[in-house]
């Protein structure tokens, strides 16, 4: 009995029965209500109406920064009630009172004369009256609203794009038809120098989250009237503005037309970065090899643009996607075309090397010391084994403790405060890496190896291609454990497979290699000459085959 009220006082400690009157909250699926609205419905002849719908889809009277202002329009000495819609900090303010509300609601020579709004043209001798079906519309748009930019819409969603992107909308009663008014103020960022891709003789600009300075950016970069750009909305909330960008004489159509259809055909409800949108378009997606080039220069993406490649930009994203792409453009920087071909074929040279030495390097130290031995002079294997002689731990438990030792401290390095940043770096380098030596827990020489294969990752100029091998190298660091050279090797022979079997759009990883397409005066590889540059690629089959005349230089041929 006393064991029965012993447990029963036990329980009454732990079990916790919470006060009738105490409010609970639960989540419950069953009362939330799955609404969706149709946005395509046409707008109405009735003021009252769209005002209503307005109000219904952006819950006017609870969202604060939706301005809806109501006043008389004067057209043709007649009263007309209307409103205008716009979002308080994306819109100016200043441009909607001086050019909208002002010609609209003033009282002037514009708006008070008694106009039948006939248009006339002058053909010869004969005079042509066209009379106009809706005089107001007319009049409002050639007389009273002195905008440079003023499209009529006549559904609700193309409407809501256009507030939602910062213009100001225009309702007038009896019109079926709202006018679109481009007066864009809200703050963005202006025009900086690039942040990832320093380059010390080239332009210091770099792409910004506006889509339309971004395309002015192109513009003056690419200074042609055949540059093309359009406009594609992806996302069926978003509907973020996208911009496929090519040279209408130069890249191939079916190029062109498939990037088109790839965006047209993307079934999502929001798209808000470019890094998205590369996983959407591209072939294979179960590999973590980049398939697409990202960039944030505008001068590299004008290059391309040159060589018949489409550019793709996305509102809101300082980066632009350039497709196709092969393997060769992820080892090349813009600083490769400001350079003398000696220089940047050295630069390629050592970026090639630091791909090899970040992907086989850990792999190779592993192999030599589990398997193959007989590789090394006998002095340098001695010393290895000396330093390992008070480590009580496998080589592979050693490798993958500090590989991953070093991925923490880059992460680290990455979100921590920028001031303290490198602090975090010096810090993990150096007193970790001497405290692991000092507690016998890795070797002095296997700090160098993942010090080394560390630094070379650095070198790699695509971040994206980078990150593919930092993860790549831990395969063959597995396969070289394993088996040694031979792991390595039956690795290398995969990993070349994936890679020749990889197409970006329709152009294999591979080119100009395999399949060989290189020619002697295209550039592939190395850097040539400039003035040896003379054929773009042919595995992009180009419009325009010659990048510039056989003798370029005539100031020095002027009789070639």
């Amino acid at each position: 009995m006393n064991f029965n009220k012993f447990k029963q006082s036990i329980l009454n400690l732990i079990n916790y029965t919470p006060p009738k009157d105490t409010y609970n909250f639960n989540l419950n699926n069953s009362t939330s209500k799955n609404i969706i609205s149709n946005t395509n419905k046409k707008i109405s002849a009735s003021l009252k109406e769209n005002k209503n719908y307005i109000d219904f889809k952006y819950n006017t009277l609870i969202n604060s920064d939706i301005i809806i202002r109501d006043f008389k329009l004067v057209a043709g000495g007649k009263l007309y009630s209307a409103f205008i819609i716009y979002i308080d900090g994306m819109a100016d303010s200043t441009l909607i009172n001086d050019f909208i509300l002002e010609p609209l609601m003033l009282r002037n020579r514009a708006n008070m004369h008694k106009s039948h709004c006939l248009k006339t043209k002058n053909k010869g001798k004969k005079v042509i009256v066209e009379k106009h079906s809706n005089n107001l519309s007319f009049e409002i748009e050639q007389s009273l609203l002195p905008q440079n930019a003023l499209v009529k819409e006549t559904d609700f969603s193309n409407v809501f794009n256009a507030i939602n992107m910062g213009n100001c909308v225009l309702f007038v009663d009896t019109l079926s038809i709202a006018f679109n008014l481009d007066v864009k103020g809200f703050k963005q960022r202006s025009v900086d120098s690039p942040n990832n891709e320093i380059v010390i003789k080239g332009p210091q600009e770099a792409f910004v989250e506006s889509i339309r300075v971004n395309t002015s950016l192109l513009r003056r970069a690419t200074n042609t009237e055949n540059l093309v750009i359009e406009n594609v909305s992806v996302g069926k909330l978003s509907n973020t503005a996208c911009a496929i960008c090519y040279l209408k004489n130069i890249a191939n159509t079916e190029l062109v037309a498939e990037v088109r259809y790839r965006l047209n055909n993307l079934e999502i409800d929001s798209l808000l970065s470019t890094g998205q949108l590369e996983q959407l378009i591209c072939e294979d997606t179960k590999y973590s090899i980049p398939q697409l080039l990202s960039t944030e220069r505008p001068d590299k993406a004008a290059k391309n643009l040159f060589g018949g490649r489409v550019v793709v930009l996305v509102n809101g994203n300082p980066y632009c996607l350039i497709m196709p792409a092969t393997i060769t453009d992820f080892i090349s920087s813009p600083e490769d075309t400001n350079l003398k071909p000696v220089f940047a074929n050295f630069l390629k040279v050592l970026r090639l090397l630091s791909i090899a030495i970040t992907l086989l390097l850990p792999a190779a130290y592993i192999a030599i010391v589990g398997f193959h031995q007989e590789l090394l002079p006998t002095e340098l294997l001695f010393s290895i084994l000396a330093s390992r002689e008070n480590v009580p731990f496998p080589v592979i438990f050693e490798l993958l403790v500090m590989e991953i030792s070093f991925e923490l401290i880059r992460e680290a390095g990455l979100r921590v405060p920028s001031p303290i940043g490198p602090t975090i770096g010096i810090v993990g380098a150096l007193v970790l890496g001497q405290a692991a030596v000092s507690a016998s827990i890795v070797s002095p020489f296997l700090i160098i190896i993942v010090a080394i294969t560390g630094i070379a990752s650095f070198a790699i100029p695509d971040f994206s291609f980078g990150f593919h091998i930092r993860i790549t190298r831990f395969i063959f660091i597995f396969l070289a454990y394993l088996a040694g050279f031979l792991g390595i090797a039956i690795g290398l022979y995969i990993y070349l497979a994936i890679l020749c079997s990889i197409k970006s759009f329709g152009v294999s990883y591979m080119s100009p290699y395999a399949p060989n397409t290189k020619t002697s005066k295209t550039n592939n590889f190395f850097v040539l000459p400039t003035w040896m540059q003379e054929i773009r690629h042919a595995f992009l089959h180009p419009k325009k085959a010659k990048a510039q005349n056989n003798i370029s230089m005539k100031w020095r041929h002027p009789n070639g």
